[in-house]
């Protein structure tokens, strides 16, 4: 049976198969979502806030909390789109503010441009470069010393929970 899901702050409403995810609608509305770890909940990339009906939600799995727990941004109404499926009507999904990056390197091209949205780490969702702000070499080097991450080192490592 197919339920509705809202999108905010872009106003728009997506169809989903019961026990389809959250992560379905974000693609089906041609969103940027990088879904770095192919849809295994081992990233932030699509992280999203759940306004209203989280009862029409599955439940948290154990895999899903345990990356809630290091995104910076995460609240109690956070959710992975890719974890998330929809049981039931009246899901009403906030995006958050930001881009996620896929690696330093996509901060390094911007260099002498201004961040036009947050930056985000796509593992905690630490904002690397805040919108707005001009990006420096001192700024890349700032970034390098305080956050290492190399995307496909982290997944072709990481193992299943």
């Amino acid at each position: 049976m197919v339920k509705t899901v809202r999108l905010e702050p872009i106003a728009q409403e997506s169809a989903v198969e019961t026990m389809g995810n959250l992560l379905s609608v974000l693609i089906n509305k041609d969103l940027d979502v990088l879904k770095e770890c192919g849809g295994r909940g081992m990233c932030a990339t699509c992280h999203v806030y759940v306004k209203s009906g989280m009862d029409a939600l599955t439940p948290t799995n154990r895999r899903e909390q345990r990356t809630l727990e290091v995104i910076t941004s995460c609240k109690t109404n956070s959710r992975l789109a890719c974890q998330a499926r929809v049981i039931g009507s009246g899901v009403v999904v906030e995006l958050p503010p930001g881009m996620y990056i896929n690696s330093i390197k996509d901060i390094e091209a911007l260099i002498g441009r201004r961040a036009e949205q947050d930056l985000l780490h796509p593992l905690t969702g630490q904002v690397l470069v805040e919108a707005g702000k001009l990006i420096t070499r001192s700024m890349m080097k700032k970034i390098e010393d305080t956050t290492t991450f190399n995307m496909s080192n982290y997944f072709s490592n990481s193992s299943e929970v």
